[in-house]
């Protein structure tokens, strides 16, 4: 059973601030109009107000200052603003990414549990139930065994080779810590009693898994597709 595989990527955050730059006040200009007089009396010059000394031009600088920080704290909000948009939109494509993952270590567990259980020799088939224990829960893995056992004898002495490779494997569902797995196997036996004769079949089971810590095992796994490919001669 293979994957979020799909199988990784970057995200990466992009983000402008807003620059304002501080608007002046325009002060109001004073202009003096001088009266035209005929005659001998020059116009003498107005003593300075004090609306002429608060003109644009001695504006103090703290003013100036305080647009500038309103500048940076807007820019600065809108940095975050952006960050916590990106953040937002990034979340739900790595938590799909991680169910991937999941999804692809069950499929390749479901997968090597099939292919341990059904290749078989003479001369391994006594080692067979401690290696296919690995992937069966308590009560799976009791029958198991108790199958093996009941075959073994017999299948020695015939000399049969059970060699079956996985076609496919898909997760059905994931519901936390359980799910159903389909696989899709082709298996062809082989013994003396058929005359070297292939017994070819394509099967598909459906493993019902949970999780037991930190691996996958599988609980049942009937058949759901059984179809027979055996060549059969004439006689």
């Amino acid at each position: 059973m293979e994957d979020q595989q799909s199988e990784p990527g970057a995200v990466t955050d992009e983000s402008s601030g807003l620059d304002v730059e501080p608007i002046a006040e325009d002060g109001d200009q004073l202009h003096e109009a001088g009266d035209d007089h005929d005659g001998e009396l020059d116009a003498q010059p107005e003593p300075e107000s004090d609306e002429d000394e608060a003109s644009p031009a001695a504006e103090p600088p703290a003013r100036r200052k305080l647009g500038i920080r309103l500048a940076g704290v807007v820019s600065a909000a809108a940095f975050v603003g952006a960050a916590a948009f990106a953040a937002g939109a990034a979340q739900p494509y790595l938590i799909d990414r991680a169910e991937v993952a999941i999804k692809l270590d069950i499929a390749r567990t479901a997968a090597r549990a099939i292919h341990t259980l059904w290749n078989y020799t003479p001369e391994n088939m006594d080692t067979l139930p401690d290696r296919a224990s690995v992937y069966l829960s308590g009560d799976l893995e009791a029958q198991y065994r108790k199958f093996i056992d009941a075959i073994a004898d017999s299948n020695k002495q015939a000399k049969v080779t059970d060699s079956t490779e996985i076609v496919g494997a898909a997760v059905e569902t994931l519901d936390g810590p359980e799910a159903t797995v389909i696989v899709y196997t082709n298996t062809t036996a082989t013994s003396e009693l058929s005359r070297s004769i292939p017994q070819i079949k394509y099967l598909t089971y459906r493993l019902y898994m949970k999780r037991d810590q930190n691996r996958w095992v599988v609980t049942r796994m009937p058949t759901i597709t059984s179809l027979d490919l055996t060549p059969r001669l004439q006689g």
